[in-house]
């Protein structure tokens, strides 16, 4: 009995403890964890569809559109379970249809679509090592001093993937297998595969659904060119997500699948372009019903820009600069221009060549990286050149600025610069080097006219390289322009502190005299990029103020209008210049125009222009042609900046100088009084009126 009392009372004590569990165990689910599992059971029972928005439009100056959005289809692959010979039979079927229907897949895979393979690190070595080091698979099947070709072949052992590893298709299964590794996909998180794709390439998938297991086609938004080609390095492009961009933006709401800026002002204004996605809900009873549609959200479009750009006038700058170019030939082969609103520091246009399609960027990605002229670099505010001789009016007006210079000093030029004396540097003037003759006596608008180096190389003695800095400075030379492009270079002025940096020779990195009065005259380690030439162009012809460059007018709301940001001119430095030394500097770049070197450019103009041209020595091939001009005159309205690499001389870059102030001032090509024209169908009544007036 005593045992039978001893057992009921164990087995209470049991029945309690297991209560007591269950019990603390429902407490926690309903009351402290609760929210976490309510969550849990909603997302079983509610799916989400994303509605993505439209991407904000961008506009010229007078609201052409330039970049707009088209509905298209994307052809989207989702992880289901299958093993590698499945799941390799799938992509192939799906990679077929796509490419014979006239469209193509994207990855991120860095190696080119076709053999003999090539890796494709537009970063050079450094993205390289990166590459390498991040990617999960290298460390453990490869070595980083591999090639391309076997770093492919070891994806395709890894994969799994059947074929010839020379055949382009093979290439594009193992691509596609990289990226949903690369982006983690999953059967919640499926990834793009092609964009833009065909309606018969949906036809086809659709009729092969039953075979294409995980493949399906979402509609969406496909970034639309108005001008395919035009204004390509400005406007910039965009492209599939990568997984270090999603990874430090996913809290922010970027999806897997999202686009995203990559250059230019898509990358620049993303945040404006990019709108809100919204959302529309299903929940669905457990065994698949769907019951009710919840919440549905709908999308934010992005905003618009409005950019400074003139369609016209760009359209004439990118057209003469590539014309000048090919008609120079040799070794030219490429360059970058720049024209600003003297009196705003707007962009009115900015081109650089060669050039590229920006709607047919990954067809042709692989040739683009292959180019040894580097057509997508954007050589107008990323290209670092020496500014040659068109340098000097800064070091005239520097000169006369700090005293070292009196407004009417005549210096003589004779031929060879022997100040540092016998047996040391003599530089000379390019009249000696050439025809053994000498400039005379030189006064400081004469000395820019004939762009006389000895009468620089004695200005840029007397001054000293600090001096010269001081003033390449508040020029804006070496220092960024602030225009609304991510790939702009600061560039450098020469200083003694640069030059330790670039030589690594003890004594030759030391800071000679010699070097200065190279700076003065544009060579040395002096190297800007065409929009600061071009901004510091119109700081001389405005009198001294430097604005910051401009390359949004304005942002507005997709949604009714509203102004969200206004870019109005920035004042980024007042140089304080006597009037009588400004006119003497306009004087000389007026000669240069009128008999100087530019003479057969603007050889009956009707227009009056002041400019200067240059010739920057390089190490090897031609001379880089520079010219930079302003224009009216006596009311200037507009600067100039052009580059051509290898161009020869600087009186070739004025040819593109010309064409634009036709276009400008003319509306293309007509320069007389008697066929003068607006510029634009949409200028204002004071813009197209201004031909006239200037001739008057």
């Amino acid at each position: 009995m005593p045992d039978s009392k001893y057992r009921f009372l164990v087995i209470k004590i049991m029945a309690f403890l297991m209560l007591a569990a269950i019990v603390a165990r429902l407490f926690s689910m309903q009351i402290i964890d609760g929210e976490q599992y309510l969550a849990t059971s909603n997302a079983r029972l509610t799916t989400s569809v994303v509605n993505k928005a439209e991407r904000g439009d961008i506009l010229d100056r007078y609201g052409n559109v330039l970049v707009t959005n088209k509905t298209g289809y994307s052809v989207l692959l989702q992880r289901t379970g299958a093993d590698d010979e499945a799941l390799n039979s799938v992509i192939s079927k799906a990679v077929e249809i796509i490419y014979t229907t006239g469209s193509s897949c994207t990855d991120s895979l860095p190696i080119s679509e076709s053999a003999p393979y090539t890796f494709m690190f537009s970063g050079g070595d450094e993205e390289k090592a990166k590459w390498f080091e991040q990617n999960k698979y290298l460390n453990k099947y490869i070595s980083a001093d591999m090639d391309a070709a076997d770093v492919l072949y070891t994806y395709q052992q890894i994969y799994k993937v059947q074929g010839d590893l020379n055949s382009e298709h093979t290439r594009r299964i193992i691509g596609i297998r990289y990226e949903a590794d690369v982006k983690e996909y999953s059967a919640m998180n499926p990834i793009t595969i092609a964009e833009d794709v065909s309606v018969e390439a949906v036809t086809q998938i659709k009729e092969l659904q039953d075979s294409l297991d995980g493949v399906s086609i979402q509609e969406d938004y496909v970034r639309m060119y108005t001008k395919p080609g035009f204004a390509t390095h400005i406007l910039g492009r965009i492209g599939q997500i990568s997984k270090d961009e999603y990874d430090s933006k996913k809290s922010e709401g970027y999806g897997i699948n999202d686009t995203i800026g990559k250059q230019g002002i898509e990358l620049w204004a993303e945040s404006y372009l990019r709108g809100e996605d919204g959302t529309t809900g299903t929940t669905a009873a457990v065994d698949g019903r769907d019951v009710e549609l919840t919440e549905t959200i709908d999308p934010v479009p992005g905003d618009y820009l409005m950019l400074t750009i003139d369609s016209d006038l760009q359209s004439t700058l990118e057209s003469s600069l590539e014309s000048t170019i090919r008609s120079i030939g040799n070794d030219c082969d490429a360059g970058g221009a720049a024209v600003l609103d003297v009196n705003t520091g707007d962009c009115l246009a900015i081109a650089s060549y060669p050039t590229y399609d920006m709607s047919r960027f990954d067809e042709d990605y692989s040739e683009l990286a292959s180019d040894d002229r580097n057509p997508m670099v954007n050589r107008a505010v990323s290209g670092l050149y020496s500014p040659g001789s068109t340098f000097k009016p800064l070091v005239a007006i520097a000169g006369i600025q700090s005293g070292v210079l009196s407004i009417n000093e005549q210096i003589e030029c004779t031929g060879v610069y022997r100040a540092f004396g016998d047996g040391q540097y003599q530089p000379t003037c390019w009249i000696w080097s050439e025809n053994h003759l000498t400039h005379g006596s030189q006064n400081v608008t004469q000395a820019i006219e004939n762009s006389c180096n000895i009468f620089f190389y004695e200005l840029g003695n007397r001054m000293g390289i600090n001096t010269l800095d001081e003033y390449a400075k508040k020029f804006g030379l070496g220092e960024n322009t602030g225009i609304e492009l991510y790939e702009e270079a600061a560039g450098q002025m020469a200083s003694p502190e640069y030059k330790k940096e670039v030589v690594s020779n003890v004594i030759d990195s030391e800071w000679f005299d010699g070097d200065t009065v190279q700076a003065a005259i544009g060579q040395s380690y002096s190297l800007f990029t065409p929009v600061q030439l071009a901004n510091y162009c119109a700081t001389i012809a405005n009198g001294g103020t430097r604005y910051k460059v401009n390359l949004i007018k304005s942002i507005r709301s997709s949604v009714d209008g509203s102004l969200v940001e206004e870019f109005a001119p920035k004042i980024e430095e007042e140089i304080d210049i006597d009037g009588e030394t400004m006119q003497k500097i306009h004087d000389g770049m007026k000669k240069v125009v009128d008999e100087g070197s530019a003479s057969s450019i603007f050889d009956g103009y009707p227009i009056q222009v002041g400019g200067k041209t240059g010739t920057a020595q390089l190490g090897s091939g031609s001379n880089n042609s520079i010219f930079i001009a302003f224009a009216p005159f006596d009311d200037p309205q507009i600067a100039i900046a052009v580059v051509l690499e290898h161009g020869v001389r600087g009186t070739n870059a004025g040819q593109v100088a010309r064409d634009v102030f036709d276009q400008y001032f003319f509306g293309g090509g007509q320069t007389s009084a008697a066929t003068a024209s607006p510029a634009g169908p949409q200028d204002t009544a004071a813009e197209t009126g201004r031909a006239a007036e200037l001739l008057r």
